[in-house]
């Protein structure tokens, strides 16, 4: 799923999520840089990437730079975590994933996430999204973490259920992207369900 839709928040956390860092096995989950602008417009601005994403594909740098600023802000006011995902030391940006549309009373968010055709079917996505749901729900305190993805993307689908999210309802024509409408599968994960704990 991309999260490249407008990042409105219900809450939010009053955090600076500027300093996170996260590793795992394999990768570094680290928040973005101006020097990943390129590596950001390669994976967005790639048809197949952005096949079920809630936005057209990107059609020049500029939308990476635009992109690139509202997720400063946004990560420097807490309102949402995005990091980008890179292979051990390489620090070459191949993808991101994010926490956002946060609830400070009822402790939930969404998850979104999104990462070069390249890298796919590799575990990548899963090994990164274990280190994100563990700050969620154990840094975080969230009780909830739902996810929106298109009916149609059955290898996301399969990487929430792998993780343990339910699938709980189904929106029809829910986004209209460049005039093609497209459902809403809804998926929710319970901190009392995580059974990843501090793995990854």
């Amino acid at each position: 799923m991309s999260f490249n839709k407008e990042l409105t928040l219900s809450a939010t956390m009053n955090l600076d999520f500027t300093q996170i860092q996260l590793n795992t096995p394999r990768l570094r989950l680290r928040p973005l840089r101006a020097s990943d602008v390129e590596d950001m417009f390669d994976v967005y601005s790639d048809p197949k990437v952005m096949q079920y994403g809630s936005t057209p594909p990107w059609t020049s740098l500029e939308d990476a730079h635009t992109s690139l600023s509202r997720t400063d802000v946004g990560m420097k006011e807490g309102q949402f975590l995005r990091l980008a995902l890179t292979i051990g030391d390489s620090d070459h940006f191949i993808g991101d994933c994010c926490l956002f549309k946060f609830d400070q009373q009822c402790r939930h968010a969404e998850v979104g996430y999104s990462m070069g055709a390249a890298y796919w079917g590799q575990g990548y996505m899963h090994e990164a999204l274990i280190a994100l749901l563990n700050y969620g729900f154990q840094t975080l305190n969230l009780n909830r973490i739902e996810a929106d993805i298109d009916p149609h993307n059955l290898a996301s689908a399969r990487c929430l259920e792998k993780l343990g999210f339910v699938k709980e309802g189904y929106l029809r024509e829910r986004w209209i992207v460049d005039g093609v409408m497209s459902d809403s599968a809804l998926y929710g994960l319970l901190r009392r369900e995580w059974a990843h704990g501090s793995e990854g």
